[in-house]
């Protein structure tokens, strides 16, 4: 059985692909932050449990840090309730918008490096 995809208005792609760079620079914005937000004394493997190893100090995070942090979180909320409360949805049977909005995510998800090896 083959489905089509569906045809999705220029605006709501462009909203879901915003919504993905977002996530993607969120994820790697906080990957570079220091693992505590408040200092915090690190410890060694055998002090606690840490699937890690060694856990070194944080140094917690800067106030322009913290700043950015809230930035992001509230553009991933409003771009967020923007890609949901879209009127399109309201074109779409009840029945079929958890598969219709997975299409979406799958349709405007970027390449990512090992998706482009595999099709090769």
């Amino acid at each position: 059985m083959t489905t089509t995809a569906p045809a999705f208005p220029d605006d709501l792609l462009q909203l879901q692909e915003l919504l993905h760079r977002a996530h993607a620079e969120h994820r790697a914005y906080l990957a570079e932050l220091p693992w505590s937000v408040e200092p915090m004394a690190g410890w060694a493997r055998g002090e606690r449990f840490s699937h890690r190893g060694d856990v070194p100090d944080s140094p917690g995070w800067s106030d322009e840090q913290k700043e950015t942090v809230d930035r992001m979180r509230a553009e991933l909320r409003d771009l967020s309730i923007a890609v949901v409360d879209h009127p399109h949805w309201a074109t779409v049977p009840r029945e079929s918008l958890v598969d219709a909005r997975m299409q979406l995510k799958k349709q405007t998800r970027p390449v990512e490096p090992d998706d482009v090896t595999e099709a090769a």
